[in-house]
């Protein structure tokens, strides 16, 4: 079982994705308000991560958990894939 890590925001790894991934993903960012296609690809996979764990989100500051229903995630979910966005 991998040993657990305290969440460190300095921490950083690198993820190699496709670079015509990259290019899509800069395409569809462009006026999105996402400053970078990292920006982008953390808060993904953040939100990915909490449904898909259950638990809490280490970035979420002062213990403030999403308030959003099962249902209300699917809807977002559901909107951000019509608009591209996964």
């Amino acid at each position: 079982m991998p040993k657990k890590v305290a969440w460190d925001s300095s921490a950083k790894v690198t993820i190699k994705i496709p670079r015509n991934l990259y290019n899509r993903l800069q395409e569809i960012i462009a006026d999105s308000g996402f400053d970078s296609v990292t920006d982008f690809t953390v808060h993904v996979l953040r939100d990915l991560a909490a449904a898909a764990g259950g638990r809490k989100d280490p970035a979420v500051k002062g213990g403030q958990e999403n308030s959003l229903t099962g249902e209300e995630v699917e809807a977002v979910r559901k909107r951000l894939k019509n608009l591209g966005y996964l």
